[in-house]
């Protein structure tokens, strides 16, 4: 390439970015199209997700922006044309026929035909964001089905456990619940899921390297964690809000600097043990992250509030008085190890410890003092769907002592919530108060993993973290033993103390 050439195509991808409207006005252009974010996406070429995050306030750049920025100013044509007036010849009015209707207003615009995900034939309706028809009647396999045979002679009953096949199409079952409707893909018994593919195919990328293939694995598991997230979300009754408003509360103070949250994580050692010379086991808690995305977590974006009530329909982060804690010498604080007192922002995992462990059936300390939060409505099955996936896959490895699986598996959830905030790592998800309420949620479970040894009889040592805990006794009998996520797993022994 020449000199020229060079300036050329330099000046050619150079230039102002192409503007796009507000961001409450581009969600506006997609729904009256009837279109999806799935479908918007996959014209442009990125995830549901991203599309969902340009549509809360996010901006893309590049050529998705150039991309996105057409489509949006097509839509907005399409919806409201408006035509340069043509000079017309000057002629005599004609006189008005009484049988004509009078001109309305133009109709709605025709709605987007895409191909059905039952039958593949074209089809406008949709349910849930998936286009399909929504009459029986219209459907192609139904109509396929019911329609009558070429010969006289009556066609075999095929088996009613064999579903028609849809060429070059996954076949697609729709389920309906009262008055709800779902879609889900029809796996076969041999259909292998996302996760058991993407290791066939580094196990053969590597020619079966298992190092290689973990390697690249781990590397890549942010994009296929948000893969099987948007897989696991089709069908969802809640859109998850990935690029919503956040308050300054939640944003990082310095480049390198954290937010104002306090996230209680535990880092405690008993003061005194009892007399004599004691043997003390270090548990690892299993899946701890993984446990943790099964939490309240907000869905839409958050809202200020004040006051001294907590509404547990929904969820957020809280600035509050915490209580004092007099268990110090058995059982670590439920915030953390803090040593600065007064008000401080915490999450919601550890605001309900707190008023659960206020409660008559603890009453361990008083409730904490609610000054404000910032709060949405919640729900706690927000990523169970992506949470199940995870953990049938990581049991499997387990049980078919598959550690490649499980290292990728691994990777998957813990950078999942590692990245979810202010991260380079993952543009499609920002939600910092997501990760927070996860670790903090994690950390929580340990706690009251705490509290069971403590209410068991056993001699809590040390928590530290989310997945740390020493005690002393017979452990085996308060918590079983395994890999799952539902057990723990010996990480050391020491003696402590003397005769």
């Amino acid at each position: 390439m020449s000199d020229f050439d060079a300036i050329d195509a330099l000046l050619a991808v150079s230039g102002p970015e192409a503007q796009l409207p507000p961001a409450e006005e581009r969600r506006a252009l997609r729904e009256a199209l009837n279109l999806s974010q799935a479908q918007v996406a996959r014209a442009i070429g990125v995830s549901p997700t991203t599309v969902g995050g340009w549509e809360s306030g996010r901006e893309p750049t590049g050529a998705v922006r150039e991309k996105y920025a057409y489509f949006l100013e097509s839509a907005r044509t399409k919806l409201d044309p408006q035509p340069q007036p043509q000079p017309q010849p000057q002629a005599e009015p004609k006189p008005v026929v009484a049988s004509e209707p009078p001109p309305g207003p133009p109709s709605a615009p025709e709605p987007v035909s895409e191909p059905c995900v039952l039958c593949g034939e074209p089809a406008t309706e949709q349910l849930e964001g998936f286009t399909q028809h929504l009459d029986p009647a219209k459907c192609g396999t139904t109509a396929a089905s019911q329609a009558p045979a070429a010969t006289s002679a009556p066609p075999a009953p095929a088996p009613a456990s064999t579903p028609t096949p849809t060429p070059a199409r996954t076949p697609v079952k729709l389920v309906r619940t009262g008055r709800r409707a779902t879609t889900a893909a029809a796996e076969g018994p041999n259909t292998p899921d996302a996760i058991s593919r993407a290791v066939q195919d580094a196990l053969a990328a590597h020619e079966g390297d298992l190092e290689a293939a973990t390697a690249a694995l781990v590397k890549r598991a942010i994009p296929d964690a948000m893969a099987l997230l948007d897989e696991t979300r089709k069908g969802g009754r809640y859109d998850i809000v990935a690029h919503p408003w956040i308050p300054d509360i939640l944003r990082k103070q310095t480049s390198r600097g954290p937010d104002q949250i306090w996230e209680a994580r535990p880092k405690w050692t008993r003061a005194e043990l009892p007399p004599g010379a004691h043997e003390v086991t270090a548990l690892d808690i299993n899946g701890a992250y993984l446990s943790a995305l099964k939490t309240h977590l907000p869905i839409g974006q958050l809202e200020h509030s004040t006051g001294f009530g907590h509404d547990r329909r929904r969820a957020g982060v809280h600035l509050v008085t915490p209580p004092a804690w007099e268990h110090e010498g058995v059982l670590p604080n439920p915030i953390g190890n803090r040593d600065e007192p007064g008000p401080l922002w915490i999450t919601e995992p550890t605001l309900r410890l707190l008023l659960r462990l206020s409660s008559p059936k603890y009453g361990l300390c008083d409730p904490p003092t609610i000054h404000e939060s910032y709060t949405s409505g919640a729900t706690e099955g927000l990523l169970e769907k992506f949470r199940i996936a995870l953990k049938d896959a990581r049991d499997r490895a387990i049980g078919e002592d598959d550690e490649v699986t499980l290292e990728y598996v691994k990777a998957m959830y813990s950078k999942f919530v590692a990245t979810m905030g202010e991260s380079n790592y993952n543009r499609e998800l920002y939600r910092p108060d997501w990760m927070h309420l996860i670790r903090s949620q994690a950390f929580s479970n340990l706690w009251m993993k705490a509290y069971k040894a403590y209410d068991e009889g056993l001699t809590v040592v040390r928590a530290m973290g989310t997945d740390e805990l020493h005690v002393i006794g017979d452990w085996q009998s308060v918590f079983p033993e395994g890999r799952s996520v539902a057990e723990v797993k010996v990480k050391d022994r020491y003696t402590v103390g003397r005769d």
